[in-house]
């Protein structure tokens, strides 16, 4: 598969960054995952934005351009001969001394992944999967309040690792806690549930990624003129809940069957009839106009 360093597209058997870069040696870095549809990466600016603000905040020199990242994804597709494709664009702090410095990092090492997309489990958006209660606790943002999407990832891994212990949880996806026993997120996911017409989802307070596909679909929620609550809520308020979904930018918007409990209970989401409910109905629809309409601006482009 070929991949892009510092904008120069090579094999990724062949990509290497220096020993001394601070992302490899202290975790310095931030990266965005995204996918695309006709070729065009979906809410591109969100992401850059996030990225931009990330960066600014732990001194890293870097402005992204969306127009020079688009057509450095679209030689990416047609390199390796995809249509579409998952992207991850990685901001690496750059070669430093070996030490903690106090100054900015002046050249960081873009990376620009790609990946074909995951074959798309149709039986999953039409019945829902499930969600599995993680013992492990959410860690806290390293930095303030706000989670940044850095490259410190071993709660998610260690979360992942905890999933192999639950066999009745075949394909779900691990849900946190943060360490006052509030749902917080998914390993890979922001986590939305409905009750009697108002849609919740944890609120920024439980240390979560600030989710790009989380903020769109809060966004097409409202605009429909469904209220939407953020907040601090215990597990019990979302077994409660008439329906469940979880959201990423790769797998959009995931109707949530089922939960599961680490000692094995099951609990279903039976109120709305079955996964995936009427608001997950409705806010899948509106995702799936929101792409149609990335489809049609490419073609008048």
């Amino acid at each position: 598969m070929k991949i892009a360093v510092n904008g120069r597209i090579c094999e990724d058997k062949e990509a290497v960054i220096s020993v001394y870069d601070h992302g490899f040696l202290y975790g310095m870095g931030l990266f965005e995952t995204f996918r695309t549809y006709g070729g065009r990466p979906f809410l591109l600016e969100a992401h850059l934005r996030r990225l931009a603000a990330g960066c600014g905040e732990l001194g890293i020199r870097y402005v992204p351009d969306a127009a020079l990242l688009g057509a450095l994804i679209a030689e990416l597709l047609e390199k390796n001969g995809l249509a579409d494709a998952y992207v991850r664009l990685s901001v690496s702090a750059g070669v430093d001394v070996l030490g903690l410095p106090a100054g900015d990092y002046e050249e960081p090492t873009v990376i620009v992944y790609m990946k074909p997309l995951p074959p798309r489990d149709e039986r999953v958006y039409a019945e829902g999967k499930p969600i599995q209660l993680l013992e492990l606790r959410r860690n806290s943002p390293d930095a303030g309040s706000v989670r940044f999407k850095s490259f410190h990832y071993m709660n998610n891994v260690l979360a992942k690792r905890e999933m192999r212990r639950y066999d009745w949880a075949s394909g779900a996806e691990g849900v946190f806690l943060d360490e006052h026993g509030h749902v917080a997120e998914g390993i890979v996911s922001n986590v939305f549930w409905a009750r009697d017409g108002v849609l919740y989802t944890p609120s920024l307070e439980t240390g979560i990624l600030p989710g790009i596909t989380r903020e769109f679909a809060m966004k097409l929620a409202r605009e429909s003129g469904l209220p939407v609550k953020e907040g601090l809520f215990g597990w019990p308020e979302l077994l409660d809940a008439d329906e469940a979904f979880v959201t990423n930018s790769v797998q959009e918007i995931v109707p949530v069957a089922r939960a599961f409990e680490p000692s094995g209970i099951e609990i279903r989401f039976e109120r709305s009839g079955g996964a995936p409910g009427p608001i997950t109905r409705r806010l899948t629809a509106e995702y799936a106009a929101a792409v149609g309409r990335l489809g049609d601006n490419r073609r008048r482009g």
